[in-house]
């Protein structure tokens, strides 16, 4: 395994990790995210299952977090779904203990990485990846290269004003629990089982999603929107309802050109950390 490298995805739910060699996932779990424990203790898991995953015999760990990243010095700032994490020294933490090299990014970036590298995203020089989960994130590429801005606040739209509360309320799986009382891997299931109540819910949430989506497209004009994260799956649901709302944009040539369509790799958030390690 000397050239197996560590892909972390850390969620509100739950954490991911895997072992990565070759651009493939070679094993894996998944760890409930202690989230209202201490910083401490989280930590104390991560490392845990490192090395019930793979021991020490690996090169270097990449990670995603969702929230705020000091990349150069492994920070993490302010999770609203980890309370006890407000600035905490993940980089020095890991490395100490493993003493292998450690690389922090904010998860949607990293889901953007995994995509360039791996996915759809290959075929373009500029797109963003939008996560659809528990939150609402999104990555830049610009001309072949992650843009993160400071501390990887680049893309944050998650908290702009959208009717009565934000972009995310509308436009991740918090949508669904506030709306209609169920997750949204509840809803998916019945949609698929043609129940009229889920399908409704998935095309009214294509519409708020399609005006998240006008507000990249005026600011970055990319040539192509990549969803992942779990709402991502239920696309088929959403996907007349998003154009139909991408109707009213007043640039029709750009409209034509942009391409929107779900990851077509299953692990790109454990990959774009992994990739992290790779200079090809």
């Amino acid at each position: 395994m000397k050239d197996t490298v560590i892909g972390i995805d850390i969620g509100a739910t739950k954490i991911h990790i895997a072992a990565v060699n070759a651009s493939s996932v070679t094993k894996d779990l998944v760890i409930p995210t202690s989230a209202n424990a201490s910083e401490e203790q989280i930590i104390r898991e991560i490392i845990e299952g490192i090395e019930k995953l793979a021991n020490h015999d690996f090169i270097g760990i990449g990670i995603g977090v969702p929230g705020l990243v000091d990349e150069e010095k492994g920070i993490v700032y302010d999770l609203w779904n980890i309370p006890s994490w407000k600035e905490v020294y993940l980089k020095d933490h890991l490395e100490k203990h493993f003493d292998k090299p450690v690389k922090v990014i904010n998860d949607a970036n990293s889901f953007a990485l995994g995509e360039r590298k791996y996915g759809i995203g290959s075929r373009y020089k500029n797109f963003v990846g939008i996560s659809l989960g528990t939150g609402y994130g999104t990555g830049i590429i610009i001309n072949g290269e992650l843009y993160s801005g400071t501390l990887s606040g680049a893309g944050e739209l998650a908290s702009i004003a959208y009717l009565d509360k934000t972009i995310e309320d509308y436009c991740s799986g918090k949508f669904f629990k506030q709306h209609y009382g169920e997750e949204g891997a509840q809803l998916y299931q019945k949609a698929q089982n043609q129940d009229l109540e889920a399908i409704k819910a998935f095309s009214e949430f294509g519409k708020h999603l399609g005006e998240s989506i006008k507000l990249l497209l005026y600011i970055l004009s990319p040539e192509a929107i990549i969803l992942g994260g779990s709402v991502s799956k239920a696309f088929q649901f959403f996907e007349a309802s998003l154009k139909e709302s991408l109707d009213s944009f007043p640039f029709k040539r750009i409209i034509e050109k942009v391409e929107i369509a779900p990851s077509n790799i299953s692990n790109a958030s454990i990959l774009g950390p992994a990739a992290l390690f790779d200079n090809d």
